[in-house]
């Protein structure tokens, strides 16, 4: 008995090292000091350019979404999934990311499907900046079912102290800004799935008229990264923008709380904007009631902007220019307990 007959194939392992090594220095910024295969990745935090820098790490995953990326066999969209959530999530702080970290973790080691999940990574790491700086593959055969595997997503990023976004400064009477998702993202599928595949029967090639894609296409449409919008705001209204939110797991109902000091809510205004086909869909067939859909998905809302009340034409305005002609303004902020009321209904 041998180690790869116990299930562990190291030269497999080896294959997607050599594989990826490219795609990852694709990535690098003037930060980087290490190469792909160290035990730890080394970044210089003075070429952020960063003024008294205060570091925004987070980690995630993708949920669910995988088991539609193993039906449809397509994995690169993983990638870009993990990344521009991570990056999204710091975003909302005022944080520029630095670097991004992954972890793979399968049964068997498939070294096509790892290598597809980074050509995803990388991708979106160089869109958004952001060094690859390394990760880790593992095979660990009985702990997962054969085509399998698990992937989460580790992100740093640096935002001058004088510019982190907190939310604290928020009041009532400060405007809510909405900006477009390009769908479910990646919260929501254990439900989506249950409506789609068990209660419509439905596989990742059925098209639904009313979305003009297969039904797989509309479920793995990549989660938005916002960095490429929000940035040129940062940089020229220092201040306007008072708190983001970026409309995750809970949706909105779960997330704009977060960012909400104690004393004030949120109204939205559910009239404000169109619900994209797939939520409407996934309601319709599957009989959902209006509170968990907006509990459970994002229902068309990607990131929330919190500005003073006179600022919010000038912000939508700005989006329009840096090519989101379709962010609006959703709702407001008022005095009471935290949490979101619905009008508009």
């Amino acid at each position: 008995m041998d180690y790869k007959q116990a299930g562990v194939d190291i030269e497999a392992g080896n294959e997607v090292v050599r594989r990826i090594r490219e795609m990852a220095r694709g990535t690098f910024t003037p930060g980087v000091l290490s190469e792909i295969g160290s035990f730890g990745g080394l970044f210089r935090l003075d070429a952020a350019g960063v003024a008294d820098p205060v570091l925004v790490a987070s980690a995630d995953g993708v949920g669910t979404k995988l088991r539609v990326a193993f039906r449809a066999g397509i994995h690169r969209t993983i990638g870009i999934d993990l990344v521009n959530h991570c990056v999204n999530d710091i975003l909302v702080q005022g944080a520029q990311p630095l670097f991004f970290l992954d972890y793979l973790a399968t049964g068997r080691l498939e070294p096509d499907v790892a290598v597809q999940v980074v050509e995803g990574l990388s991708a979106a790491c160089r869109e958004n900046g952001c060094a690859l700086l390394g990760g880790e593959t593992a095979e660990m055969p009985g702990f997962y079912a054969d085509g399998e595997y698990d992937v989460a997503g580790f992100i740093v990023g640096a935002v001058s102290r004088n510019r982190l976004i907190d939310g604290r400064n928020i009041r009532a009477g400060d405007a809510l800004v909405g900006l477009p998702s390009s769908g479910l993202h990646t919260n929501g599928y254990s439900l989506a799935r249950r409506i789609v595949f068990d209660i419509a029967r439905l596989e990742v090639d059925s098209r639904i008229p009313e979305l003009g894609v297969p039904i797989g296409s509309a479920l793995l449409q990549p989660h938005r990264s916002y960095l490429s919008l929000i940035r040129p705001l940062l940089s020229s209204a220092v201040g306007i923008i008072k708190g983001m939110a970026h409309i995750t797991g809970g949706g909105i109902t779960d997330n704009l709380p977060r960012i909400l000091p104690e004393g004030t809510a949120a109204v939205i205004d559910r009239a404000a904007w169109r619900v994209p086909a797939i939520f409407q869909w996934l309601q319709r067939t599957g009989n959902v009631p209006d509170t968990d859909m907006l509990r459970t998905f994002n229902m068309g809302i990607g990131l929330i902007i919190a500005c003073e009340n006179d600022a919010a034409d000038r912000i939508v305005a700005d989006l329009a220019r840096v090519g989101e002609p379709n962010a609006v303004r959703i709702g407001e902020i008022v005095s009471g307990d935290q949490g979101v009321r619905y009008v508009g209904l």
